[in-house]
């Protein structure tokens, strides 16, 4: 009963988000919330809220001061360079821009947090795809399976807490991968340019002074029911801050007069970026308190006066209020499916209907059931909950655990769209997309990624 229940309350979330029926927050919150009375635990919904909240809070905290330091850092300049230098390879061309954008999302997702890559790959592009007039779900979509292949870095999650459950060493999980993983790279990367040539046949070739986009334009969302790049769907949408307008007219990414530039704190700035990633990989202190000190040091020096500072805060809550009310919702919907015991049910449920004529292809069974359990339920409750388990029955069958292991991290491209991820709200939060629109484009091209990751892994005999 639980077991089915389960998957009810999932099927019900997501068609109710990508259908606009209800916001996310709002279904995070009542939908279990109305299944948890169902299941006639009603009495304890109290406890598994405030279990989920607390088992979340590190993270929200996490989000919420990456979100000030980051967006300080952006004020103040640092990434300037960066966006100049992708603006310069993808000029006006749409299938550039794709492609940048995959490049970029792989590149800074080398410091293995997901929200820092989303709000670096977006505070950089989001203004060239409004100006172009390009969809923005190809902009969350790409950089989403960027993300979710890099996401296996040992020190990005997924391999560490596989290595941890099967007591096995991350380096012995993750570099045989690389190979695979590398294939998966190159698969976006090809996703990308495909997705662009589309873009550029529904756009043309346009200068950028030509192709001027206000804050009241209309921006095109490309998930009509074909689900292809080529069918599309117009709703009305709101620009950012207005960084791609800049005296003179000309397209400048991110304003280069803007009044929060520091020029003379370019080298603290980058000094301070460069220690809290180094200190975040080496683990020195919990992630949220790194970045808790991060933003205090980067609003001081940067801004010292109190106004200022307050100036900059009120600047960012928006998104500061959207990303941590996404993920104490999110929480709600966590507490009920661990506490009312579905996670547990659904899991078994799972295995114990794999055919025993698939026994000696575990690794391969891993990889698949990778892909809807790490969507639907935390990377957490998957590899501590369910990977043991089918490795004791590939154990059985004569399949090694490192195997696995490795097949294990084959849903993470997919898994980076989660509802149930919290970064996933920082890239829809800041590149203003509807969750659902992202959910309709991505989960397809995503679910593709992470078939070739776990296909180039039996190709190559890691798995």
């Amino acid at each position: 009963m639980l077991t089915v229940l389960g998957f009810v309350m999932i099927a019900t979330f997501l068609v109710l988000i990508m259908t606009k029926r209800m916001s996310p927050i709002a279904a995070l919150v009542l939908i279990p919330a109305l299944f948890c009375v169902a299941v006639g635990q009603g009495a304890q919904l109290g406890d598994y809220v405030i279990d989920g909240v607390g088992k979340l809070a590190p993270t929200a905290a996490m989000l919420m001061f990456a979100i000030v330091y980051f967006g300080v850092m952006i004020d103040v300049g640092l990434f300037d360079p960066i966006v100049r230098a992708i603006l310069r390879f993808c000029k006006a061309d749409p299938m550039r821009v794709v492609v940048g954008t995959a490049l970029l999302a792989a590149i800074v997702s080398l410091d293995g947090d997901g929200s820092t890559t989303f709000m670096i790959t977006v505070s950089a592009l989001y203004p060239l795809y409004k100006r172009l007039g390009m969809s923005l779900v190809i902009l969350t979509g790409v950089a989403a399976m960027a993300n979710g292949v890099m996401n296996t870095l040992p020190w990005g999650g997924p391999t560490a807490r596989a290595a941890t459950a099967l007591k096995l060493d991350a380096g012995d999980i993750f570099v045989p991968m690389i190979p695979a993983l590398g294939v998966g790279l190159l698969f976006v990367t090809a996703l990308a340019y495909v997705l662009g040539r589309r873009e550029r046949k529904r756009l043309g070739h346009l200068t950028l002074d030509e192709a001027l986009v206000h804050e009241t334009a209309d921006e095109t969302v490309l998930v009509g029911a074909g689900g292809g790049a080529d069918s599309g769907a117009k709703r009305t949408g709101t620009a950012g801050a207005g960084a791609d307008e800049v005296p003179g007219g000309g397209f400048q990414g991110l304003d280069p007069d803007r009044a929060t530039l520091r020029p003379r704190l370019y080298w603290f700035n980058a000094s301070l970026t460069v220690a809290l990633l180094t200190a975040m990989i080496l683990e020195l202190l919990p992630i949220p308190v790194l970045f808790l000190i991060a933003a205090a040091l980067a609003l001081t020096v940067n801004f010292p006066r109190p106004a200022e500072q307050k100036e900059r805060l009120a600047a960012h809550a928006d998104n500061v209020l959207n990303v941590s009310g996404m993920v104490f919702a999110a929480a709600v919907f966590t507490g009920v499916l661990t506490g009312t015991g579905m996670v547990e049910h659904m899991a078994d449920w799972l295995v114990g209907a794999i055919p025993d004529a698939l026994g000696p292809h575990m690794a391969l069974v891993t990889g698949v059931l990778s892909l809807p359990l790490t969507y639907f339920m935390s990377n957490d409750g998957f590899y501590f909950g369910v990977l043991p388990v089918l490795a004791e029955a590939g154990a059985a069958h004569g399949v090694s655990p490192l195997e696995i292991a490795r097949a294990s991290l084959a849903g993470q491209a997919l898994h980076m769209s989660s509802p149930l991820v919290p970064a996933v709200y920082v890239l829809v939060g800041m590149a203003k997309v509807e969750f659902g629109d992202h959910t309709r484009f991505t989960v397809k091209w995503a679910a593709l990624t992470s078939l070739v990751v776990l296909g180039a892994a039996a190709l190559f005999g890691i798995v």
